[in-house]
């Protein structure tokens, strides 16, 4: 019986993916605003459709955990704006003016609709 180290190796490439997406999200945010979310958008699709068509079990689940990280990273980079504006992150000074018609009060989540419940 031989050990399987692909199932860890999955794990350590999908933590790595995760942990890289999150940078890359404030980052983009930060240079460019919301406007590039369809570059996540049909990147993700890619990987995920990518993923479709590869025989091997490792690549294209790590080719669908690549897909479903940037799908993921768009409501984040809206989220990210919403965290800019209220302070939580740091703004670029050249894009300060994008910033003021953003509702701070708003929940993260763009497509949440229901009301924050008030602490205390």
């Amino acid at each position: 019986m031989g050990i399987n180290f692909e199932g860890i190796l999955l794990a350590i490439c999908t933590f790595l993916i995760i942990g890289l997406c999150h940078p890359l999200v404030i980052k983009t945010e930060y240079y460019f605003g919301t406007k590039p979310w369809w570059i996540w958008l049909i990147s993700g699709l890619a990987c995920c459709i990518g993923a479709l068509f590869i025989k091997s079990v490792f690549w294209s689940a790590l080719l669908g955990v690549l897909g479903a990280s940037l799908l993921w990273g768009i409501g984040e980079l809206l989220a990210q704006e919403k965290r800019v504006a209220k302070g939580w992150f740091p703004m670029n000074p050249k894009r300060k003016e994008h910033y003021k018609d953003i509702k701070t009060d708003e929940h993260l989540c763009p497509i949440c609709k229901e009301e924050i419940p008030e602490e205390g």
